[in-house]
């Protein structure tokens, strides 16, 4: 695989539609290239929004087709045009919080108002990786949101739910850059529901484990 497919091929593997052979070769690019690791992480939302539209599909439905090459580079160009476009709205945010510093505290407690979103922390002394869960219950399973501080990249990373009928599902994935231990923020989404949930893993694409975190 040339230099230049390995990064059209980002949108193929944040959707999960290469095969095994082409994702392990991406995954081995994306060690080096923080640019298609930005990338992942930004179709984050995007591979939610399918996975909850599987999730909510009944099964006499046929299966969502695997979307061809024109279709991912259209949806790679859609979430860059996005990404600038939040980069601006961002700015616009950060000047209005020098004039609403009680903001923040409000949201919050209108937040846990509702008593359905729990969060739980954890750092893993081996591998100095922190992450924070918060999971909320919805109708159709869970809504995540993961916080992550990992200073050892670049590295492709993914966040695992482990079922307490030990089934495993992947909840989001996101590319970790080189020497930057700055708090990540991804949003996800399970099948599962919270009580349904014994515990969350944070592990890299090869399978080494990072850390865990396990709800009370």
């Amino acid at each position: 695989m040339r230099s230049l497919e390995r990064h059209r091929d980002v949108g193929a593997y944040a959707l999960g539609v290469l095969d095994e052979a082409d994702a392990f070769r991406f995954e081995d690019h994306l060690m080096e290239c923080p640019r298609c690791a930005v990338q992942v992480t930004e179709f984050g939302p995007a591979t939610r929004q399918l996975m909850l539209y599987r999730s909510s599909t009944p099964r006499l439905v046929h299966p969502l087709a695997r979307p061809g090459p024109r279709m991912l580079d259209r949806l790679l160009a859609e979430v860059a045009a996005r990404n600038a476009s939040r980069r601006r709205l961002l700015l616009a945010l950060a000047a209005s919080v020098v004039f609403a510093v009680s903001a923040p505290a409000v949201a919050l407690v209108a937040r846990d108002g509702g008593g359905s979103a729990v969060s739980i922390a954890a750092t893993d002394e081996r591998s100095g990786v922190w992450a924070q869960v918060t999971t909320e219950d919805q109708a159709w399973g869970s809504h995540v949101e993961l916080e992550v501080k990992d200073g050892a990249g670049p590295r492709a990373c993914h966040l695992v739910v482990v079922g307490r009928d030990g089934s495993e599902e992947t909840v989001t994935t996101w590319g970790v850059p080189r020497h930057d231990a700055r708090p990540n923020t991804m949003l996800g989404g399970s099948a599962l529901h919270p009580e349904e949930i014994a515990r969350y893993e944070v592990r890299t694409a090869d399978g080494e484990h990072l850390v865990t975190l396990k709800p009370r």
